[in-house]
């Protein structure tokens, strides 16, 4: 027993702790009810005493000023730990419901034991985030999402520097290497994931499952990322970079007369029969691409500097998408480019992705293809308030209709309140690491899917690894501690001797 319940209200219970014992900002506790037993977590903690302040002032005073030895006669009873509790779920029968009901007056709270949550099964389609949490105690219960679900109605993942966002996406991304009912587009600023250089994806014993695109030197096994310009549509540039209505108008004109050698006309200065366009209209557009595009012109010849080529790469976009559409998990290292041309390179995939899926499903053969997942870091670049007052982009059409063709986002920020509240609400599931500042915190507890409204303090209180899970596809609010990715790579290398070529 680590107390008693003492009284309160619905949502904010109060209860004494037991002496001896000690609870925990986020502790998960049990209390019994007349058909069942209720979940219960530690929202706030305070100090009791059968003294009055006014004499515990004087005590105080007495011990600092003059050096008193003070004892307390029935010390324990006299002075203890309140703790604020909320009811989390009523169990009855092994099934988890909304709780409803009051514990009983002067009710015991206990600990909670693995056997109390066991309703919290394997789902069909797991994805594995890590283990149950009370306070800072790790239950070994495994806390598993039905991943279908959650990557195509969108995760986010708001975190402050520092609290795991990389290792939580490392280790997501290792457990559902294998598995079929997915596809994972990763846009990898820092090159971080596959392992170029220490532990990553290309270690998994399914590594054969995970596509490495990278223009640096590739690696054995990994694919050279070039892409052709006359891959790239007008379109492909919403939300990447701005550009004024008449450049906007340029960019249409001349595809529309050009077909897919818009981009070099544009360069090479070729005039429209139809339009007329200022000349620093043009210069201001010519300029705009050779920088995107990393594009040379001396005023003869034009070449390719960078990822965007004049000639090959004609199927890469098409290769990514087909690795996609295989379930496999597609690393694209955007590690030297800009910020810009990484956003242009993964609007040039989602672009298609979401055309191959649209058309799958007016064929009616959408069920037998994976989900989709693209995940996308500092996400206020596309999705934030600014961006989306230049106008919608490819990011925020699949955060606000890809479930519907199985296309997801997860998108990773420290900044969520950048976010519009009505694109965080269409984010079903957030993985809520360590927050620190008031307004991002608030941001998140306003579009959760479970009450957080008095969790701002246990958020701001999560230590590295430590996460609270809320998405409509579970039933409370969950604690979780995250493992540490080496930790997941040598227990996965530990369970699977028979790895080719590696030692466990």
């Amino acid at each position: 027993m680590k107390g008693l319940v003492i009284g309160g209200e619905f949502g904010k219970v109060l209860a004494r702790q037991k002496a001896g014992e000690s609870l925990e900002l986020g502790e998960l506790l049990i209390a019994n009810l007349p058909e069942g037993k209720v979940l219960l977590q530690v929202t706030d903690l305070q100090f009791g005493s059968q003294v009055s302040m006014q004499n515990l002032e004087l005590i105080s005073g007495l011990k600092l000023e003059e050096g008193a030895a003070v004892d307390f006669f029935e010390d324990q009873l006299r002075n203890y730990t309140l703790a604020v509790l909320k009811s989390v779920l009523a169990v009855r029968n092994g099934a988890p419901n909304l709780s409803k009901q009051l514990p009983a007056f002067l009710s015991e709270i206990r600990e909670i034991t693995k056997e109390d949550v066991s309703f919290i099964a394997l789902p069909k389609n797991p994805l594995p985030i890590g283990k149950l949490r009370s306070g800072s105690k790790i239950l070994d219960v495994d806390v598993s999402l039905p991943g279908d679900k959650v990557f195509s109605h969108h995760i986010l993942i708001p975190a402050t520097t520092g609290r795991g966002k990389s290792n939580l996406t490392a280790c997501m991304l290792w457990n559902v290497v294998d598995k079929a009912y997915c596809g994972i587009l990763v846009l990898d600023p820092h090159d971080e994931y596959y392992g170029r250089t220490g532990i990553g994806l290309k270690d998994h014993p399914a590594r054969d499952k995970v596509a490495y695109y990278t223009p640096n030197l590739p690696p054995p096994g990994a694919i050279t990322l070039r892409l052709n310009i006359e891959s790239i549509h007008p379109s492909h540039f919403s939300g990447v970079t701005p550009f004024s209505d008449p450049q906007h108008q340029a960019l249409y004109s001349y595809y529309r007369a050009f077909g897919k050698k818009w981009i070099e006309s544009i360069i090479l200065e070729k005039p429209l029969e139809s339009m007329k366009f200022h000349e620093g209209t043009l210069a201001v557009v010519k300029r705009k691409l050779l920088n995107l595009l990393d594009l040379d012109w001396d005023g003869q010849k034009l070449t390719s500097q960078g990822v965007f080529a004049l000639s090959g790469g004609e199927n890469t976009i098409g290769a990514i998408c087909a690795d996609l559409e295989a379930a496999k998990k597609v690393i694209i290292d955007t590690s030297s480019f800009s910020g810009e041309t990484e956003l242009l390179v993964g609007s040039l995939v989602c672009n298609e992705i979401l055309r191959r899926y649209k058309h799958a499903k007016y064929q009616g053969t959408l069920d037998s293809k994976p989900v989709v997942n693209i995940i996308l870091e500092e996400a206020p670049r596309v999705l934030g308030k600014e961006a989306l007052e230049r106008g919608p982009n490819i990011f925020s059409t699949i955060a606000r209709e890809g479930r519907k063709f199985k296309v997801g986002l997860t998108a990773i920020t420290q900044l969520p309140s950048l976010i519009p509240r009505d694109v965080l609400a269409s984010m079903n599931t957030k993985i809520i690491l360590g927050l620190e500042m008031a307004p991002e915190r608030q941001a998140i507890i306003d579009s959760a899917s479970q009450d957080l409204s008095d969790d701002s303090r246990a958020i701001a209180s999560l230590d590295v690894g430590e996460a609270i899970i809320t998405s409509n596809f579970s039933k409370f609010a969950i604690p979780v501690k995250i493992p540490k990715f080496e930790d997941l790579v040598k227990g996965t290398r530990n369970s699977k001797k028979a790895f080719p070529g590696m030692k466990p």
